[in-house]
């Protein structure tokens, strides 16, 4: 009993070291982007690797042996208490308390394939980006053809509607100028028909009285 509370005694400050290591490393990493303009050339990160004590039995009362890594992959072999017994990589079995497992890999294991997830996203994204930017720059050459398109049938709308506008100008004045010639043929032939028709009448009223004188000088010749 006094070999419990003396080791209880002993690795409390050492619980309480790790316990504020790991509150100093939550507060540096939650101060770090805020310093991040001031000490942007002495950018540092706070390293996880903090350690965790390890027993030989399943209590505390029993003697630390060694210490195992933060994110270090180990086997689960049973659980005890608040202890739980666990294989390491060198094969080594010895117990550590249950709180200070997850079920989860380690920010160091993880971190490789969160930065290959984030490069294979990152050239998606720029494919995805050069795809669009092929596409919007496609659509805008054939939107500045179909204008120019647009703008060369506007000018030839254009063109077409000044040619009209003279053409039924000229029509008009044409139609004028035949209605002008209209009006002075028919003065002519009704001028022509009416000196035919005088003459006629001229030639009906003077060629019986010739022919009656001319019967006249005849018969007084007789």
């Amino acid at each position: 009993m006094p070999l419990t509370r003396h080791f209880s005694a002993h690795v409390s400050p050492l619980q309480s070291r790790a316990l504020g290591a790991c509150l100093l490393s939550g507060l540096l990493a939650a101060a770090a982007p805020a310093q991040a303009e001031e000490t942007a050339g002495n950018q540092r990160w706070v390293s996880d690797s903090l350690s965790t004590y390890v027993r030989s039995g399943p209590t505390d009362g029993y003697r630390i042996v060694g210490t195992l890594t933060s994110g270090q992959k180990v086997e689960l072999l049973s659980t005890q208490g608040d202890y739980s017994q666990v294989r390491g990589e060198n094969g080594n079995t010895v117990w550590i308390p249950s709180r200070d497992l997850q079920e989860v890999p380690g920010q160091a294991e993880r971190l490789p394939q969160l930065e290959q997830k984030v490069a294979e996203l990152s050239a998606e994204l720029e494919g995805i980006d050069n795809t669009w930017k092929s596409r919007v720059q496609g659509m805008q050459e054939t939107l500045d053809s179909r204008k120019v398109l647009i703008d060369e049938l506007q000018a030839a709308r254009t063109a077409l509607d000044s040619e009209l506008t003279q053409a039924r100008s000229e029509l008009r004045d044409v139609q004028a100028q035949l209605g002008e010639e209209s009006q002075q043929v028919l003065m002519r032939y009704m001028v022509y028909g009416g000196g035919i028709a005088g003459a006629g009448l001229l030639a009906g009223l003077i060629l019986p009285t010739l022919l009656r004188v001319k019967r006249k000088r005849n018969d007084q010749w007789i």
